[in-house]
């Protein structure tokens, strides 16, 4: 059973910083790209970074290129997010997905999702 669970949400001012984590249970965890989403309240969810199989490739939403960093341990199988300079604007729930295809930058390639973390970034 694939499970991934994110973990290092939580609350924090903004200009702040969080690292988000992602602990998968999948055997084949370097053939899978990766992506970060996220929802904030009364939205929809949207993509925010992801990552290749083996890293060597990242992309981001504009909304958060230069601040987010995406990055991925194939040997502990785990995918980190790291967060810089937080807006307001970020204040949503992050979930960690897994997308068989090269790409993980839209909800239809997504395999898997995890259960998600709150983000909540004040003023």
């Amino acid at each position: 059973q694939v499970q991934l669970v994110e973990s290092g949400g939580g609350l924090v001012q903004a200009g702040g910083s969080l690292r988000l984590s992602c602990s998968a249970s999948i055997r084949t965890f370097g053939s899978y790209a990766m992506g970060w989403f996220r929802q904030a309240p009364g939205k929809e969810r949207e993509f925010v970074a992801d990552i290749s199989w083996i890293g060597s490739r990242t992309d981001y939403a504009d909304s958060v290129k230069g601040r987010f960093t995406i990055s991925r341990d194939n040997d502990k199988s785990t995918l980190t997010l790291q967060m810089n300079s937080l807006k307001p604007e970020d204040t949503a729930v992050y979930y960690c997905a897994a997308c068989r295809g090269v790409y993980c930058d839209d909800e239809k390639s997504v395999a898997f999702w995890g259960q998600g973390t709150l983000v909540t970034v004040s003023s």
